[in-house]
């Protein structure tokens, strides 16, 4: 008995400072792999909130043509001075059957104006989708790299639940050969009983993410996604912030549409000045007579040629406050311009710097703490084999590494997830040096 629990502790012992782990993970087809770029790409492709906001768009664009063009003319059919005793088109002289037609003329400048700041808030629709496209892809590529490291953690306890699997194994063969002691069996059961549970929680944490993720992608909610099992984990260095911060102030799509807004509300502010001006109308008639005059002769067609305008007398109570409302309401554009230039400026800020933060923490657990971790449960491994380390410690150092293996997927996951919304903080892919 003795022998041949030296044989499987010797054995596990080589497994584990071999490096060889053996694990379940699910072997999924390449088809059934989702990339990160797949998921971003369906997501761009037939999202339903981009394409409320695209078809939004393209409504806008049509406008600028519309309040361009003139009025539509008033067509006009009258009878004038129809006599009520006889209804008789030929007894009076004046008795006419009149068509008419009328263009209202606005004054000019104002068409052009209409059309200016119709144009302006068009543009603003346009960067508006590119703005939505920017979140769209922050969003996906922060719930995919959550999910990663979700992943990540499965596998992290899949590992160690069999690597305790085989530490209660040993305890017990301990324990029935009288070398060990029942306390060993009773802590590495409960190291395993603690990371089912961590496997039910994590397990939950994934399935809402996949119900995230779905969503953006317009696929069924409960549809399974499965990720790759590895990815690059080079964590490149973005340029200054200084850099960053006057990219933004170029390339964000919702500070130029904000730009347009505001010069919209320019234009509608002289649209206001306009309408103290006034506006024209002009018309012809033709009007067809029926009858002969006295001398026996036919009565003759007549002509009208109409012109009118309005007068603006009330201006005090109209023009003037519809100026103050139109200048009130540029001032409001210009100062939620302002306001947006500081929250990009600070969205820059805080994802350089968790970046940066993440970016150092994922190197630290991947260049220094974790192989450190790996050589102290290797060295509580050696030692528990000839007696001189206990048990508490070979599970402490164990599951330390656990910890320190999850945070460093973790680390690397919020990275790239600061590193998504950098980008679109910025406006652009080229964020590195």
């Amino acid at each position: 008995m003795y022998f041949q629990f030296r044989h499987r502790f010797n054995l596990l012992v080589r497994m584990l400072l071999a490096g060889t782990f053996i694990f379940g993970v699910n072997t999924v087809q390449a088809a059934e792999v989702l990339s990160l770029n797949k998921a971003v790409t369906e997501a761009l492709a037939v999202n339903p909130g981009l394409a409320a906001i695209e078809a939004r768009a393209r409504a806008l664009a049509e406008i600028p043509g519309q309040v361009d063009a003139l009025p539509d003319p008033s067509l006009s059919v009258n009878i004038v001075n129809l006599p009520l005793d006889s209804f008789s088109f030929t007894q009076e002289g004046m008795t006419q059957f009149q068509v008419g037609i009328t263009q209202a003329l606005p004054y000019p400048g104002k068409l052009a104006l209409r059309s200016r700041a119709a144009s302006q808030e068009a543009n603003a629709a346009e960067s508006d989708l590119k703005e939505k496209r920017l979140q769209l892809v922050r969003d996906v590529k922060t719930v995919w790299w959550n999910l990663f490291y979700l992943d990540r953690t499965l596998e992290v306890i899949t590992r160690n639940q069999v690597l305790l699997k085989q530490f209660v194994s040993v305890a017990e063969t301990r324990y029935t050969v009288g070398r060990g002691l029942q306390q060993d069996i009773l802590l590495a059961q409960l190291e395993l009983s603690k990371l089912s549970d961590s496997a039910i929680r994590v397990q939950n944490m994934r399935e809402n993410e996949v119900v995230r993720l779905n969503v953006l992608m317009d696929h069924p909610a409960a549809e399974p996604v499965h990720l790759p099992s590895a990815v690059d984990e080079t964590l490149l260095s973005p340029v200054s912030t200084e850099v960053l911060q006057q990219r933004a102030v170029a390339a964000r799509p919702s500070l130029a549409a904000q730009t347009e807004r505001m010069g919209a509300a320019r234009s509608r502010v002289d649209l206001a000045k306009k309408d103290y001006a006034p506006d024209f109308k002009v018309g012809a008639v033709y009007g067809l007579r029926n009858g002969n005059n006295p001398d026996g002769s036919s009565r003759a067609d007549l002509g009208s040629v109409m012109f009118s305008m309005n007068l603006p007398l009330y201006t005090g109570s109209k023009q003037d406050r519809a100026v103050d409302q139109r200048n009130a309401e540029w001032m409001q554009q210009k100062y939620q311009l302002h306001d947006q230039r500081n929250q990009v400026a600070s969205q820059v800020q805080q994802a350089v710097t968790d970046y940066r933060r993440a970016g150092e923490q994922a190197q630290l657990f991947q260049q220094q703490i974790i192989p450190q971790a790996r050589q102290t449960v290797d060295a509580m491994l050696a030692g528990y084999q000839v007696g001189k380390v206990d048990f508490l410690n070979l599970i402490r150092s164990q599951t330390t590494l656990y910890d320190y293996e999850t945070q460093y997927w973790k680390a690397l996951s919020a990275a790239n997830q600061a590193l998504a919304r950098l980008i679109a903080a910025v406006g652009e892919e080229n964020v590195y040096e």
